[in-house]
């Protein structure tokens, strides 16, 4: 999606991926088949790179700042990677830097984190975080009773109050090299009961003018704390009380702003673009209320991906499929996402009701 912007631009791409059956391949001027984590290949990768940037956090950040010490432009920058891929980190600079957020305590081991437990006030249900290394709902587990701390692995991470919240919110901002700073109309989102997965989003948001701008304010704040150049995800959560809390924050185009193709006036891919680039940032404003729904594969299917219900999803009007061209499905993994756009967010919605009732991922 972001290759589909940088060809309208026409800038010249290279692209990395792990697998040599990347959708990526197709769309850049160039394509390596390569570890993100590999100290040596991504230094390699990135030397004849004007500006380099990434849309998955989990990449080698030693060879990021030598390639920045080397006067490759990197956004988002190491040290803010470095920060955002720890989640105690990311819980501990909120904290500092006095960003509402649940209540939470770290541990660097199961054992610990017993200890702490038996000394905290805290009570079942709770959440548990792994440090590093969880993605798409991964490294995420909600603690119910003492059997599933057993099965909790031993590792780094964090213990956090689950809060009882109204709704999950995201805001998507976006900040230039010089500064300028913007940011999307505030969204609402639904999550899969049990893969932790975003499944809908919804935009625009109903909720009061107040917390929305309340929610703008505190992505804005910490993408000028960071100091960020790019775009940054922000996910929040709404209590009963009337509280904004922070969840998480992502530096790269995100789930959330997948609607912003058709929903807004500039998309997420191509703000992002404008930012890591220098260029005037986009306009944001809605062009038509949207629902987005996460395409991801059906429980009980693995093996090459068959979709079914596309002709009867593409009869109806409003509705934009993307299909990100992977290969293999597997139990909840993103294939794809859809937008349904209406003249209203009722219209939308319904619609996406049908839309998710008729497509399926499955194998062949």
């Amino acid at each position: 999606m972001l290759l589909s912007d940088t060809r309208r631009y026409d800038i010249t791409t290279k692209v990395m991926d792990p697998s040599g059956s990347a959708p990526c391949r197709i769309g850049s001027n160039e394509f390596v088949q390569g570890s993100l984590n590999d100290y040596q290949t991504v230094l390699d990768f990135g030397t004849d790179c004007d500006v380099l940037t990434i849309e998955i956090e989990n990449v080698n950040t030693d060879a990021l700042h030598e390639l920045q010490n080397q006067g490759v432009k990197v956004f988002p920058k190491p040290e803010t990677l470095e920060l955002i891929k720890n989640k105690v980190l990311q819980k501990n600079f909120y904290q500092k830097k006095n960003i509402p957020t649940a209540p939470f305590f770290s541990f660097t081991k199961k054992a610990q984190m017993e200890q702490e437990l038996a000394k905290s006030k805290l009570s079942f249900p709770f959440v548990w975080k792994a440090a590093t290394g969880g993605y798409d709902g991964k490294g995420v587990s909600i603690v119910k009773t003492e059997n599933d701390l057993s099965a909790l692995p031993d590792c780094e991470g964090l213990i956090e109050e689950l809060i009882p919240f109204e709704k999950e919110l995201a805001v998507v901002c976006a900040r230039s090299e010089k500064g300028e700073i913007t940011s999307y109309p505030m969204v609402e989102m639904d999550f899969h009961p049990t893969a932790n997965l975003v499944e809908y989003v919804f935009s625009p948001s109903l909720l009061d003018q107040n917390i929305q701008t309340k929610a703008k304010k505190i992505a804005e704040d910490i993408c000028q704390q960071l100091n960020h150049v790019g775009l940054l995800a922000v996910e929040m959560f709404y209590t009963a009380t009337g509280d904004v809390l922070i969840n998480e924050i992502a530096p790269r185009v995100h789930n959330s702003g997948h609607l912003s193709i058709e929903g807004n006036n500039c998309s997420q891919f191509d703000m992002h673009l404008r930012a890591i680039l220098n260029l005037p940032l986009g306009n944001t404003d809605i062009v038509l209320p949207s629902v987005m729904i996460n395409l991801t594969g059906e429980e009980g299917f693995e093996g090459p991906v068959r979709y079914e219900g596309v002709e009867k999803i593409m009869a109806l009007s409003g509705v934009h499929i993307h299909l990100y061209g992977k290969a293999e499905t597997r139990p909840f993994r993103k294939m794809g996402h859809i937008t349904i756009t209406a003249p209203s967010l009722e219209e939308a919605r319904a619609k996406a009701k049908i839309v998710k009732e008729t497509i399926k991922v499955k194998s062949q």
